[in-house]
């Protein structure tokens, strides 16, 4: 869950600059971008913690609690995160982050039909676990890969369509 307030948070803040003029977070796909960086550079840096050890018993067999796994995810998700802020690299840091989040999926499932434990706490339910990860493959694809004048042309109606 704390993924998920860290992105709408620094996303929020990220518009609110746009508003004050930061032409950068001038659009809602901007501060998308941003707000996702910071969380995924948040959770990858969380990799190289003590919650390394809750990682690794995610991780379903024949992995489970392999470091390596750990320290790779993490480093991908922090390499995730500066693509992103970089127009050159940003489309291939969305792809990249979209497959990423697909990879990882079965280790909250695992972890959630397994009763793994994530700091203590018993795991996230499943089903809530998918609503949050479905946010987040949205909100990589929507700020990075889709077409912002796809979407502007299917908001309008068309000519005469309301006659």
């Amino acid at each position: 869950m704390a993924p998920l307030v860290i992105l709408v948070t620094a996303t929020v803040l990220a518009r609110f600059l746009g508003y004050a003029r930061v032409p950068m977070l001038s659009d809602w796909r901007a501060a998308t971008r941003l707000g996702l960086a910071v969380m995924f550079a948040f959770t990858g840096s969380t990799h190289f913690t003590e919650m390394k050890h809750d990682y690794a018993a995610m991780v379903p067999p024949p992995f489970t609690g392999q470091l390596w796994v750990i320290y790779l995810t993490g480093l991908l998700e922090i390499a995730g995160a500066v693509g992103l802020l970089m127009r050159p690299t940003r489309r291939l840091a969305g792809i990249c982050l979209l497959l990423l989040l697909l990879a990882l999926f079965p280790a909250n499932v695992y972890a959630a039909m397994q009763g793994v434990q994530f700091r203590g706490a018993p795991p996230t339910d499943i089903a809530l676990r998918g609503l949050i990860q479905a946010v987040f493959l949205f909100a990589v694809w929507w700020s990075t890969i889709a077409s912002a004048g796809r979407f502007r042309e299917a908001a309008q109606p068309a000519a005469g369509a309301d006659r």
